[in-house]
C-alpha cells in the first residue's frame, strides 16, 4: 500500500502572509512538500511554471474540471480559476511527504472537507483589514481596481476564520511562524 500522508492547509485573504508562512514551514520541516496549484491567469514577472503555479489555458483548465482532475477548484476572481490537481497531491504522497497547501479561503475549506481528519486547516489572519491593504500596496502587483476587489474579498473571507481548525494572527511575523510551526508539528505527531 502506498503512503497516504496528511495535509496542511494554509489559507488567508490576500496580503495576510500565508505564502511567507508556508515558505517558513517548508524551510523548517523536512516532512512537508508544497502542492503547486493550477491557475489560468498569466504568470507574474517573478513566477515560474511548476514552481509557483501550473499555468494552464482557460480551455485546458475547464477540460480538467470536466474530467474530474481537481481535488478542488474555484473561480476566485471573474474569469480566473485556481485549483488543486489530484495528480499533484498523489505525486507528493508517492515521495513519502505530507502535503502543504497555500490556497485562498474557499479553496482551503474545500480541501478541509475533502481530506477530513487527515488535514489541518490554518487560517492566517492579519490584525486588521488596513494591514492587508498596506501589505498589498507594498507588493505593487495590482492596479487600484484590482486592489479594491481584493480588499472587498478579504473582508468577506475573514468571516470564514471560525470554520478553520486553527487561527494564526500575523501581527508579528516571527511569532506567527513559530505558532504555525507548533500547530503543524503537533498535528503531524498524532
Amino acid at each position: 500500500m502506498s503512503f497516504k500522508g496528511k495535509c496542511i492547509i494554509i489559507s488567508a485573504p490576500s496580503g495576510a502572509g500565508k505564502t511567507s508562512i508556508v515558505r517558513y514551514l517548508l524551510k523548517h520541516n523536512l516532512d512537508l512538500s508544497f502542492s503547486v496549484s493550477a491557475t489560468n491567469r498569466n504568470a507574474r514577472v517573478n513566477e515560474t511554471e511548476g514552481v509557483d503555479y501550473h499555468f494552464l489555458s482557460t480551455s485546458d483548465f475547464e477540460a480538467r474540471i470536466k474530467n474530474d482532475e481537481f481535488v478542488e477548484w474555484e473561480e476566485v476572481y471573474e474569469g480566473q480559476y485556481y485549483g488543486t490537481l489530484r495528480a499533484e497531491v498523489e505525486r507528493l504522497w508517492k515521495t513519502g511527504h505530507h502535503v502543504i497547501f497555500d490556497v485562498d479561503v474557499i479553496g482551503g475549506l474545500n480541501l478541509k472537507t475533502h481530506f477530513g481528519e487527515d488535514a489541518l486547516a490554518i487560517f492566517v489572519q492579519a490584525p486588521h483589514v488596513k494591514a492587508l491593504e498596506e501589505r498589498l500596496r507594498t507588493r505593487q502587483t495590482e492596479t487600484e481596481e484590482q486592489l479594491a476587489v481584493r480588499l472587498a474579498k478579504a473582508a468577506k473571507e475573514m468571516e470564514y476564520a471560525k470554520d478553520f481548525d486553527e487561527i494564526v494572527i500575523n501581527d508579528d511575523f516571527d511569532t506567527a511562524c513559530r505558532n504555525a510551526e507548533g500547530l503543524v508539528k503537533k498535528f503531524l505527531a498524532t
